[in-house]
């Protein structure tokens, strides 16, 4: 009977535990790590802290075993496994005790730290034999093939403490605000107790008792003095949700979004990202984005026309790197009063008006042509069967009008004659891309070429504010293109990199020779430099500037009032120094009739002008002055021109952009300049005048014709 004993209850079950042991799998703490999910942590440009993105399953950093102090070991082996530095894995001692308490209806388990490992890899907590079994074995075998030193902090890393926290790293953030490394006895204690019942944190009385116990087991175990003991107080616990608040730190949703969009588009999803606790270190300058906000808000203020929504994207044309970003607020009220996410109108794309003419002139100069050949600048001519309109000043550019002079007063006329009948609409179309502005199916803009409608930035041509001022970036720093980017660099939780762009290499924009390019450049900005003075601006003092304004009219409906016809839908401000690009919108949510808070019709000028202003000057405070490159005039200086019939010069206190005199069907009182060469026969018309035809500072509606006077001759058209 003895025999048969022993071996019912000795050999079988010794046979059955070496088979059992070499084939169960055990997961290896590494193994177990490479799975957990951490925080994603965003940094500003400066490496200040901006916010962090918990995973779904909680937050959690993972350490390395060097990295957990000795007493959290002591703390935790007091709560759960004191024999845990010399057991094999399971204590059969304490496996009898926990039989024994569960038959006599008392408390108490029975697992080691090991088993409770195993546990928390596999997942499986399900209440068997076959379950206790196998974890006896894994335990085991865990202990026979990895350090009592990597078990512990694998254990710690995934145990769940309550608050959210996954792993005593989180957990000590969200129970005293510190990094693990700070913990003193006391704290260490607390959390120890806490894995028995991690849902109690809000219960003080268990929380204390929990405290007590392993306080004392610290004691009896000789890792924490008497005297210290006595000493000890209970800790003081940071308020339930401050980590998470902390967590949120200032960054703004619309940013993340971007962020983490454009990591996609380079390899890296959510959940490799989460996966290896990714450190993400952005472009975005901290004072940058607060002079953003406060800028759009400041400026939008006392308006009282609801449907307005501002936005401000700006750019280091140096390197390509956002700066700042705002889009709007991230929630507003919905028709039931409840919040709910808005748009990021810095993402949204809509007409550019004016600020398109930039691009223009872009294609006008890489075929050769300068800022001092003349173009008819008069109102109201008729160019390829509709009549294009000036407003305001720019109706007084004259019949022999400098490209240069043209783009000062942003005469429609000019520059729509000068695409629909020279460069053509896919050369500005290119232009705009070669400066940076992303169509799809890489970006949001469209650059419509089935008509010369993109001279004037109306029709089918939509870009987005982060679009216009990565475009201007390269006209900025000398015709270098350096594609617009939020991340500088990529690392993961241990400070491995995966990838680092802070270099901000770029290559030539307009052209393969980086000098020709320039000189493009360079022209464009001598353009675009008295723009700032005609739009009623300031560059920052000391600092060389250039930009465009730009206004997309209101397309009224046969229901509207008559004053309508006047309004516009979006306006625009688009403007650079050396160190940054910045790109201003102010509009509505499509087309809509938008005021002032004077219930005047909105303009480039009036509100997204000042707004740009006071970003620029704000942000450059200080800073050391900067100026401009000077390049060679490409084809005839404007300079040199002496135009034969000159307009004289408008009041100064008239704005150019007044709302445009009504729309006509009549043509010109002066002939076009260049009446041997007719409109072109391939250009479409419009569906609607007005919403599509608006241009800058100046809106009206464009159609074709005349060419440009080159010596007093037209000179030969260009395919």
């Amino acid at each position: 009977m003895l025999y048969a004993m022993f071996g019912l209850f000795v050999v079988v079950p010794a046979i059955a535990f070496v088979i059992t042991y070499f084939t169960v799998d055990v997961p290896s703490p590494q193994e177990v790590l490479a799975q957990q999910s951490q925080p994603i942590t965003f940094y500003y440009g400066d490496k200040s802290v901006m916010g962090r993105s918990v995973p779904q399953g909680g937050n959690r950093e993972l350490l390395q075993p060097n990295q957990v102090p000795e007493v959290v070991k002591h703390a935790v082996y007091s709560a759960e496994d004191a024999t845990f530095e010399t057991n094999s894995g399971f204590n059969v001692m304490a496996i009898l005790r926990s039989v024994f308490n569960q038959a006599t209806g008392g408390t108490g388990g029975g697992s080691t730290i090991s088993q409770q490992y195993i546990k928390q890899a596999t997942k499986n907590d399900a209440p068997t034999l076959t379950r206790k079994w196998t974890e006896l074995a894994k335990s085991f075998k865990l202990n026979n093939e990895t350090s009592k030193s990597d078990i512990i902090t694998g254990y710690l890393n995934i145990v769940f403490f309550g608050r959210r926290a996954n792993g005593i790293a989180a957990a000590s953030k969200a129970y005293f605000g510190k990094d693990v490394g700070q913990l003193n006895a006391s704290e260490a204690a607390l959390l120890a107790g806490m894995i028995q019942g991690p849902g109690k944190d809000q219960d003080t009385a268990y929380v204390k008792k929990r405290w007590t116990y392993v306080m004392d087991q610290m004691v009896a175990n000789h890792w924490l003095s008497p005297a210290d003991r006595k000493a000890a107080q209970f800790p003081t616990l940071v308020p339930r949700d401050s980590q998470q608040k902390q967590d949120a730190g200032t960054l703004d949703y619309f940013i993340q979004r971007r962020i983490l969009d454009e990591l996609k588009d380079k390899g890296y999803d959510e959940d490799k990202l989460y996966s290896t606790g990714a450190k993400i270190y952005t472009t975005i300058d901290p004072n940058a984005q607060k002079l953003a906000v406060q800028s759009v808000q400041d400026n939008m203020k006392g308006q009282t026309d609801e449907n307005l929504r501002g936005a401000l994207v700006a750019v280091d044309p140096r390197t390509g790197g956002v700066l700042a970003y705002y889009g709007g607020p991230t929630t507003m009220k919905n028709d039931e009063g409840k919040d709910v996410l808005a748009t990021d109108w810095a993402n949204v794309p809509q007409n550019p008006g004016s600020s398109m003419k930039a691009y223009d002139l872009t294609a006008w100069l890489k075929m050769g042509k300068g800022l001092g050949e003349t173009f008819d600048g008069t109102d109201r001519r008729e160019l390829g069967g509709r009549v294009v309109r000036n407003a305001g000043e720019s109706s007084s550019c004259g019949p022999q009008c400098t490209v240069k002079k043209a783009m000062e007063v942003s005469a429609n006329t000019v520059f729509y004659d000068m695409v629909l009948n020279w460069t053509k609409p896919a050369r500005v179309a290119e232009a705009a891309k070669e400066a940076g502005v992303q169509s799809a199916p890489k970006g949001k803009a469209k650059l419509g070429t089935s008509d010369a409608n993109i001279a004037l930035g109306g029709g089918a041509t939509v870009v987005t504010p982060e679009d216009m001022a990565a475009g201007y970036a390269s006209f900025a720093s000398g015709g270098v293109r350096r594609d617009q980017h939020f991340v500088a660099k990529l690392t993961n939780s241990q400070d491995e990199v995966v990838f680092d762009d802070t270099n901000g290499q770029g290559k030539p924009a307009f052209d393969d020779n980086a000098d020709k390019s320039k000189q493009i450049a360079g022209n464009v900005t001598e353009a675009l430099g008295p723009v700032i003075a005609e739009s009623h601006l300031k560059c920052p003092s000391g600092h060389d500037c250039a930009g465009k304004t730009g206004t997309q009219q209101y397309d009224p409906r046969d229901s509207d009032p008559s004053s309508y016809k006047d309004r516009n839908a979006q306006t625009w401000m688009v403007g650079y120094t050396p160190s940054v690009s910045t790109a201003v919108w102010i509009g509505g949510d499509g087309n809509k009739p938008l005021h002032d808070k004077n219930g005047k019709p909105i303009y480039g000028k009036t509100v997204a002008g000042p707004t740009w202003q006071d970003f620029t000057t704000n942000y450059l405070k200080d800073k050391p002055g900067e100026k401009f490159d000077k390049v060679q005039p490409i084809g005839k200086d404007a300079d040199e021109v002496v135009t034969s019939s000159k307009a004289p010069p408008p009041p100064r206190e008239t704005s150019s952009e007044q709302a445009p005199p009504p729309s006509t069907t009549s043509s010109s009182s002066e002939p076009p300049t260049s009446s041997s060469h007719p409109p072109s026969s391939t250009t479409t018309s419009p569906t609607k005048p007005g919403g599509i035809f608006g241009g800058g500072t100046e809106g009206g509606n464009p159609g074709s014709g005349g060419g440009p006077v080159v010596n007093g001759e037209p000179p030969r058209r260009s395919g």
